[in-house]
Parts: C-alpha cells; structure tokens; sequence
C-alpha cells in the first residue's frame, strides 16, 4: 500500500515536471511567467539557444564579410571582388562551419550532462575525445581556409594579367573601331577612300597617318592641327574630332527630300518658299534671335514639306510655327506664342500655331539635333584661319553671308550642309584674297573635300553672290550691309573663281 503510493506520487510528480518542462519550450507571456512563479515553475534558461547562437554567428560573420569586402573593394578591382566573393562563399566552408558549430554545442550539451551525474573516468574521455575532434575539425577548417586563400591569390595574379592585356589591346581596339567608322563615311561620303593594300602589307608611315587622320591631326608638316588648344575649354579640343566625325554622318538622316516642290507640293512653288524664309529672316534680326535658330527653323519647313501637303493660305503658319520650336530648342529666352502671332498681322491665332506645333513635332518624332551649314561652319573657318597669324573677321562674316545666301535658293537643298559651308570658305577665301590659292592641305584635311570636288557648288554660290538672276529678296543682303559684319555683302571678287579649276 505504501509502495504503491509512493509509485503514485512519483508518476504524478514527474508527470508535474514534464508538463512544465513542456511549457517552457513554449512560448512564455507574462501572465504565464508569473503564474508558473507564483506556483514555483521552472522558467526558460537565460542562456540563448542554438539557433540564436547561430544567427549571432552568421551576423558577425557577415559583418567580417562586409568589412572585409570593402577592404578588397578599395585595392581590387571589380572582376577580383567577384571571385573572391564567390570562393569565399563555397558552400564547402558554410557547412564546416555550420558542422563545427553543432558539434561545439553538442559538446557542451553532453558535458554539462556528465558533470550533473559527477566525475568519472567516462567522462574525462568523452571530454579529451571532443576537444581532439574539435582540433581536427579546427586544423581542417584552416587547411581549406588555407587553399581558397592561395586560389584567391592565383586568380588575382591571372586577373592582373589579364587586365594589363587587356589595357595593351585597347588602342588597337580603338583604332580599329575608327577603321570601321572611317569605312561607313566612305561608303556614304565620295570624299573619304578606303586603302587598297592589306593591312598587314601597309607602313608604319601610313599606320600613323591613318590614325592621325582619326583623331582629327596628322603627321603631315603643312597641315595644321586646330585641335592642339587644349586650354580652352569652349574648344573641346579632346573629342572635337569625334563629334565632326558624328555630325558627318548624322547630316545624311535628316535631309529633307530635294524635289518635294514637284512630287507633293501643288499649291506652293520654289518662290513663295523664297519669299517666307526671306521674311523669317527679317523676324530673326526683330527679335535678335542667333544664326542657328534660323537655319534650324527653314530645316523643320524643308523636312515637313517633304511629306505632308501644305497650302499657300497656311505656309505662314507654319514658318511660324517653326521658327517657334527652333527657338525654343536654340534660344535661351525664346519668343512667346502670342509674339509669333502678333507678327503675322494676328492672321493666325495661338490655338492655330500651337496645334501646327504639335503636328510637327509628332511627325519628326521630336528628332531635332540636326546639324546646320553654320555647324560645319565653325570648324571650317577655325581650319581656313589657321595659317593666319590674326583671326580674320571679315572672313568669318563673309563666309556667313555666302552661307546664308542658299537658304532663300531651292535649288542648294540637293547640296549637302558640310558641303555648302567647305564652298562658302572656299570663295571667302578667294573674295578677300587673289594671290593664293584659297584651298590648301589644312583644309582639305579637316573638310574631308578636294577642290575639284568644290567646282559646281562653288561657281553657284557665286552666281548668287554676283546675283546674276537679279533676285529681289534681299533681307539677307541688307543684313550683311550693316557695319557691324562690316559690310561683306559689297564685297566681290575682280577674277572669275572659274579659272581656280
């Protein structure tokens, strides 16, 4: 009877102590808490568990990852930060650790255990026999540590390698992107010419004048290199040559069609398009507006007409209309709507030209970085003063004036920008001087045009110089009458510019 009450109470007793132990692994609120302390339960150990010592242990790790990543990251370079990262992150080391970890704390469970039932010899061996397996797994760890750290530097050195490589191929790379620059000008471009000879078979002289050439210099004695002022910022001496090479061909996407007049236009001539241009002229010297804007302007009127019929009652709008998306794209204070519209006499209202605005723009899908005849212009009179000890006003004006001349003309939209502005420096040149030929290797190297190339585009321009048709649109004429571009529109050549070819 007593045994059996004894058994009795000791079932309940560790019955008792399961359930409490079984409620401490459960999650203990604090009504919880301090029931079981009233009652005088068992509450969870302090000691953080497993998992956390296991998070604490991937945090420091990813905190020494971390700063050592960024360490690496200010000596390495990016492809080296890649690689080390991704050895250093094997998924061998994770689970040694990982392994190494669950063995320590496996451990410390088992000797705990042991030194609640006492010393003995048992445990004294369990305890030598985990700390050798701790050493092993310890010198194992160092030993793979050891070997990614000698493939690390393995691929740093190869990646070195590589990259010194990859810097000695570059300029050949460079040149040979020129190459294949150079090629599509030629085939767009009758000034350029491809080389004939292999390019294992061409000379050193040749190689050198060849990437000369690319980079807007040459080696040549009697050419002049305008692009060696490399203080002048305003200059971009250090890609002016890229950005010539880009306008050359960009010129050639946005031409507008060159007898649009006769295969779409009905209610529109050649004359009245003269007639606009020579008024938009007027309005440009109004409102003081720069060159750019107004080349710019007659480019939008050329490309919409070429495909979109237009008639004569609305061509003023649409002058207007797109000296007003010129200025606004070249100006810094464009004219207003309203200011466009007071001009035309209020014929147009703002409702009007705003739509038209709209229209144009959708059409040309707000393409509008197009270069102009005063694009090429600028870098042509640099090249043509170049051999002056004095930069020459009166040349820069004239060639301007000569330039400006074609706007009015129908007939020079067949002639291309870069084209135009090579003949106008070409019979400035001439006008101002008679002594000496007005084309030389300066010129032709940074125009990229021979002077028989010139022939037919320069005895036109200089039919409109002499004004051999008797034009009566003269806004352009009366512009460069004024002192202030010292009347270069007098000027005019004694010798026929025929007996220069």
């Amino acid at each position: 009877m007593h045994c059996s009450f004894t058994r009795h109470a000791n079932m309940d007793k560790e019955n008792t102590n399961a359930a409490k132990v079984e409620e401490s692994t459960v999650r203990v609120t604090r009504a919880r808490a301090k029931a079981l302390g009233s009652s005088g339960g068992i509450f969870p150990s302090s000691k953080p568990s497993f998992k956390q010592e296991q998070k604490h242990v991937l945090r420091s790790k990813f905190k020494r990852a971390a700063s050592d990543e960024n360490k690496a990251s200010m000596v390495a370079p990016a492809g080296i930060q890649h690689k080390r990262r991704a050895v250093l992150e094997d998924v061998t080391n994770i689970l040694c650790e990982n392994s190494l970890m669950n063995r320590i704390h496996a451990s410390k469970i088992q000797t705990s255990k042991q030194a609640r039932r006492g010393p003995g010899k048992k445990n004294n061996m369990a305890v030598a026999r985990v700390t050798q397996e701790i050493s092993a797994i310890q010198g194992d760890a160092k030993t793979k540590l050891a070997e990614e750290l000698s493939k690390i530097r393995m691929v740093e050195s190869q990646d070195r390698t590589l990259t010194v490589n990859l810097e000695e191929e570059e300029p050949n790379k460079q040149s040979m992107s020129c190459s294949i620059r150079e090629c599509g000008l030629a085939n767009q471009m009758p000034m350029v010419q491809a080389s004939t000879k292999p390019a294992g078979l061409q000379s050193s002289q040749e190689k050198e004048d060849m990437v000369c050439k690319e980079l807007g210099t040459s080696s040549r004695p009697d050419i002049v290199d305008i692009d060696s002022n490399l203080k002048d910022p305003k200059a971009c001496s250090s890609y002016a040559s890229d950005i010539h090479s880009y306008i050359r061909v960009a010129e050639l996407d946005c031409r507008p069609s060159t007898n649009y007049m006769e295969k779409l236009q009905r209610d529109i001539t050649p004359s009245m398009r003269g007639i606009l241009i020579d008024w938009l002229v007027e309005v440009s010297e109004e409102y003081k507006l720069v060159p750019d804007t107004l080349y710019f302007t007659v480019n939008l009127i050329d490309r919409f007409l070429s495909k979109n019929y237009m008639e004569k009652t609305r061509l003023q709008l649409l002058g207007v209309t797109c000296m007003l998306i010129a200025s606004k794209y070249e100006e810094i204070c464009a004219p207003r709507v309203e200011e466009f519209c007071v001009i035309t006499d209020n014929t147009y209202m703002r409702g009007e030209v705003l739509e038209l605005e709209r229209q144009v723009l959708n059409f040309l899908n707000f393409q509008l970085s197009v270069p102009s005849t005063k694009t090429f212009l600028r870098r042509f009179i640099q090249a043509a003063q170049a051999s002056y000890k004095l930069p020459s006003v009166e040349l820069e004006f004239l060639a301007n004036y000569l330039a400006e001349l074609t706007l009015v003309e129908y007939s020079f939209l067949k002639f291309l920008p870069s084209l135009i502005a090579a003949a106008a420096v070409f019979l400035a040149r001439w006008t101002l001087n008679q002594t000496d030929h007005p084309w030389n290797p300066t010129l032709e190297h940074y125009t990229s045009y021979k002077a028989s190339e010139l022939k037919s585009i320069v005895l036109a321009l200089e039919d409109l110089q002499l004004n051999t048709s008797g034009c009566s649109l003269n806004a352009i004429r009366e512009k460069y009458r004024q002192q202030k571009f010292k009347r270069v529109a007098t000027l005019t050549s004694p010798q026929p510019v025929v007996s220069l070819f």
